[in-house]
């Protein structure tokens, strides 16, 4: 018997599901201006502080393995409800930690359970949605969810202003009860026990391996993760770059991160807009087009100015953002077709990949290069090089044709590769 969709509002689907990808920017971003008040308490360096970053990048990347594959087995909205749950105690534990690390046991906790809106709700994305319509709410995602890493910082600053850095985890309790309410009342359950798999630890080990071992999905993935990660470096070393580099305080963070923000709202938009008129291969080549444009831009205004200002030294950043966004919904969706009957698995695998990578950014990468913003601007562009280097070894290895996606086709690669 086919199974029937469940019809849910375009706008509420939308919100709900940018605000369960929240939870990953809220959780770096909003204790950014708290970091030079935490390293005061717990007499620590800047280094040690840091690891807050990565500790909870590596429990992330390492916990995204499971989220999928257990929504495919026990549906997405049972798993997002833990999730929320897990995320809410951690931040309970993070705002009552007296040391370092106590603090760094809860930050991975947070990490384990985070990733579960963002990995789960692209599954639900392709459970409801087809071709243009899945990259138009892929892209109405975006731009919700961009929303949280220009908000966070500033949130995390105001709370900094008036209360203790504390204050700030007990803010992400109240979001994650804010969430979980609605996600139990307004989203039904996308993935019905007749398309459910078995669970098993044999069977995620031979799915994951499936999966790392297909040269098409790891090309994939380790494109949208350099692609990414000429954003990501300023991001993982903001405290550095905004406060020292360009001399602004714990309240100034958004003159960073909205810049950043809008670009990737104005991508997100233009995705959507574009949808069904461009190809996939047109629309990519756009994107990394004015991702090479910005980050070279960026490397020359390092070199040539003595000390960076704003919003010079940040236009380079929110153009960049532009072509991240364009490539993004592309990128992934072109990796979800390539498992349609273990979507969430493909999510989480896609997450493992990028945030394993990241993680190894933001603490190793950034404190060797944050010292320097020609350094950083170098990095950046070496992600974007690297992320282009790719997509031609991707195009012409597999020599698929990228076209324009048609009714109940998406957008990208033919899913000619199964599990």
């Amino acid at each position: 018997m086919p199974h029937t969709r469940p019809t849910v509002p375009q706008l509420r689907l939308a919100l709900i599901l940018g605000g369960l990808a929240m939870f990953g920017p809220f959780t770096i971003d909003s204790i950014f201006p708290a970091f030079g008040v935490i390293q005061r308490d717990f007499a620590i360096t800047a280094a040690a502080m840091q690891q807050s970053i990565s500790v909870y990048l590596f429990a992330y990347a390492l916990a995204s393995v499971i989220h999928g594959p257990l929504s495919d087995a026990y549906g997405r909205k049972p798993v997002l409800l833990v999730g929320i749950a897990v995320f809410l105690l951690a931040s309970i534990g993070c705002a009552l930690s007296t040391g370092l690390t106590e603090l760094l046991v809860w930050r991975a906790l947070q990490g384990v359970s985070s990733g579960v809106g963002i990995i789960v709700g692209r599954a639900i994305v392709r459970d409801l949605r087809d071709g243009p319509d899945a990259q138009r709410l892929m892209s109405q995602i975006s731009m919700i969810f961009t929303i949280a890493p220009a908000i966070a910082p500033i949130i995390g600053g105001w709370i900094l202003g008036w209360s203790n850095w504390q204050m700030i985890f007990w803010f992400l309790v109240a979001f994650a009860a804010l969430l979980m309410l609605v996600t139990a009342l307004a989203l039904p359950e996308t993935h019905p026990a007749p398309l459910r798999l078995p669970f098993s630890a044999g069977s995620l080990w031979k799915t994951s391996v499936a999966m790392l071992g297909n040269r098409t999905f790891m090309t994939l993935s380790v494109i949208g993760t350099l692609n990414f990660g000429a954003l990501f470096i300023y991001i993982a070393s903001a405290p550095v770059f905004v406060m020292q580099h360009m001399g602004l305080n714990e309240q100034q963070f958004g003159w960073f991160f909205a810049p950043a923000v809008g670009g990737m709202a104005l991508g997100a938009f233009i995705s959507g807009r574009t949808a069904g008129r461009l190809s996939a291969r047109r629309a990519a080549s756009i994107g990394f087009g004015i991702c090479l444009f910005a980050t070279l831009a960026g490397v020359a205004y390092a070199a040539l100015a003595e000390t960076p200002l704003f919003p010079w030294a940040v236009l380079p950043i929110a153009l960049n953002s532009v072509g991240v966004a364009l490539v993004f919904p592309i990128v992934t969706l072109a990796i979800l077709d390539l498992y349609p009957r273990h979507r969430g698995a493909a999510s989480s695998m896609q997450s493992f990949v990028s945030l394993l990578i990241n993680a190894g950014v933001a603490g190793l990468v950034s404190p060797l290069v944050s010292a320097s913003v020609l350094g950083l601007a170098l990095t950046a562009l070496t992600g974007c090089l690297l992320a282009i280097g790719f997509w031609g070894l991707y195009l012409r290895q597999t020599r698929h044709v990228l076209h324009a996606p048609q009714p109940g086709e998406a957008p990208g690669l033919e899913p000619t590769e199964r599990l």
